[in-house]
């Protein structure tokens, strides 16, 4: 297998699981429809690979360097997981572009990424296995292909909740769906506490 089916290869596994950013994605996509949710598709996969490209150029020394900041970094990923599963377990549960406010912006899809300790062990597994040499050919390759294939996994979840948007016109069923994915997001927090 050549290096950059390989790096391919991780880039889809690392990025089509579920996940909080994905599940955001996918409750986008059925909340507020598959444009309004690309924004935060966007955000994600821009923050993500900016992440990925410093993690690539030296910033995992900053770490090894002060260690608190794994903690920092992962207490707020907690916290701001379990803030996001609050709005949507107490959401409305109305649908439609007449919400578009409140669907997930650019720069809180970018922020999930830097505050989710997944995106963190990814950038520096992924960093480590292709490009642990700091050869920048490398980084920068790993990078860009890192960027087109999150970006098509995450906007696929989004996808799959605009396909789910024709089975939640009720608000009950969209209240219902909001506080299952509350709990996943709630899930995927405490998940965070004990690893």
């Amino acid at each position: 297998m050549s290096a950059l089916l390989s790096m391919a290869a991780f880039a889809l596994a690392s990025s089509i699981s579920p996940g909080p950013v994905n599940v955001v994605a996918l409750s986008a996509g059925a909340q507020h429809g598959f444009a309004a949710s690309m924004r935060h598709v966007s955000g994600a996969t821009v923050g993500f690979t900016v992440l990925l490209l410093l993690i690539g150029l030296g910033l995992h020394e900053l770490l090894v360097h002060v260690p608190a900041l794994v903690s920092i970094v992962k207490w707020a990923g907690v916290a701001f997981l379990l803030v996001m599963a609050y709005k949507l377990a107490v959401d409305d549960g109305q649908l439609g572009a007449d919400k578009p406010s409140r669907g997930p912006s650019f720069a809180y899809g970018a922020a999930m990424q830097w505050l989710n300790p997944k995106a963190w062990l990814a950038s520096l597994a992924g960093m480590g296995a292709y490009a642990a040499d700091g050869d920048g050919k490398l980084v920068w390759q790993f990078t860009v292909i890192y960027f087109v294939i999150c970006y098509v996994s995450i906007a696929s979840w989004a996808y799959a909740g605009t396909f789910l948007r024709k089975y939640l016109q009720a608000p009950q069923r969209v209240r219902l769906f909001n506080r299952i994915m509350a709990a996943l997001l709630a899930a995927s927090a405490l998940y965070l506490l004990v690893t």
